[in-house]
């Protein structure tokens, strides 16, 4: 579960992280009362959404006074940054930068622990220097039977600073983000950029928190923060009818059965120059009424121009997803080719029920591929 950094920001300073002093706004008209409240000329106006690259998407301004605020308060709020629509805004003091740096914390299954990484380069261009000069960025397993000690976070503490005020400083705050990401099940707890300030300051100017859907049963305070966009929504619902589903940016509509077939499937169609629209997991049902669910929330996609249905069967049998694809396309009306691979058990008799409907039927998952990223470009 994502939640707003506004509310990440409530969260650090409950646990002593010191963040900037800010003012959320859900309409433009609350923009002047906040700059009252903030009791300042310069401030950041910043959008609200569950995405990153809001300040090179223009969602992120500095205002040297109320009406600028004002103008680009009215300009943010409504904009698209990466498919999501702003609908909240917060307005920040303006803090006086010396320089940035990366922290965070996240779940590593290598190392089966929490992860914390570091970088002296912090700001909007940390995924450039995470491709460019990956040895810039620190990272440091953290052994759950220790966690993060005095004498740990001392440490990886003076790999960002040198100036034992500042180390510590860094240490306690090292600690106190750690605390928060294991008391709250975060599977992220980022600060992008946390900031020294002129005054010697350390500030997290930007706040970033995800966490463990399986363990928010645990924290009623941490889903009551809950307040999904319209895509989180959907697969929410689709969730509880039984369908794994997250909505990508492709053309390619992918309906498949086990969440690894899924993926594999997603890479063959980058691997043959398409982009696929969504990760699809249907299970192991041929229930129609299932099928036609999955195929309505690709279609509600207006980019998906083909779907690729990728069936493995195993204890189900092929012959019993084709005559549920046969049912299910009886009650749907759509002009988009539909391309279907069927391999595994009785899938000699799934394919003879497909001959003569409107499917384009392959043999393999190679082929069934092509087909797809051939019909998504013409």
């Amino acid at each position: 579960m994502k939640i707003y950094e506004y509310q990440a920001k409530g969260l650090f300073s409950a646990y002593g992280i010191p963040v900037e002093k800010y003012v959320f706004c859900n309409e433009a008209g609350a923009v002047e009362a906040a700059c009252r409240e903030l009791g300042t000329d310069r401030m950041v106006v910043k959008a609200q959404v569950h995405t990153g690259g809001r300040g090179k998407a223009g969602g992120v301004k500095l205002a040297k006074n109320k009406e600028e605020a004002l103008n680009y308060a009215n300009a943010i709020l409504g904009m698209t940054i990466n498919g999501l629509q702003v609908r909240k805004i917060i307005l920040s003091e303006a803090v006086d930068i010396e320089s940035e740096r990366y922290v965070s914390f996240v779940v590593d299954r290598n190392t089966k622990s929490a992860l914390l990484m570091m970088c002296a380069e912090g700001g909007v261009d940390i995924e450039e220097v995470a491709a460019r000069t990956p040895e810039k960025i620190y990272k440091f397993p953290i052994d759950p039977l220790i966690g993060l000690p005095d004498y740990l976070a001392r440490k990886y503490a003076f790999v960002l600073f040198n100036d034992l005020a500042q180390v510590n400083r860094m240490a306690s705050l090292l600690q106190k983000l750690y605390q928060l990401f294991i008391e709250k099940d975060a599977s992220l707890a980022e600060i992008n950029p946390l900031v020294l300030t002129a005054q010697g300051n350390l500030v997290a100017i930007d706040a970033k928190m995800t966490f463990d859907d399986n363990a928010l049963y645990r924290h009623p305070d941490i889903l009551a923060l809950f307040d999904p966009a319209e895509d989180e929504k959907i697969e929410s619902e689709a969730k509880e009818k039984g369908i794994s589903f997250v909505r990508l940016s492709g053309e390619i509509g992918c309906m498949v059965n086990g969440a690894g077939l899924a993926m594999t499937t997603m890479d063959m169609i980058k691997l043959y120059g398409g982009t696929p629209a969504n990760f699809l997991d249907i299970g192991g049902s041929s229930n129609p009424g299932k099928v036609i669910e999955a195929m309505t929330l690709l279609l509600e996609d207006p980019k998906v121009k083909v779907v690729l249905i990728n069936i493995f069967g195993g204890i189900t049998r092929c012959d019993d997803i084709a005559s549920g694809l046969l049912i299910a396309f009886q009650q749907m009306k759509t002009d988009i080719p539909v391309i279907v691979r069927l391999t595994g058990t009785n899938e000699k008799e799934g394919r003879e029920l497909l001959k003569g409907a409107r499917f384009k039927v392959a043999e393999t998952m190679s082929d069934a591929t092509r087909m797809a990223v051939e019909a998504s470009k013409n």
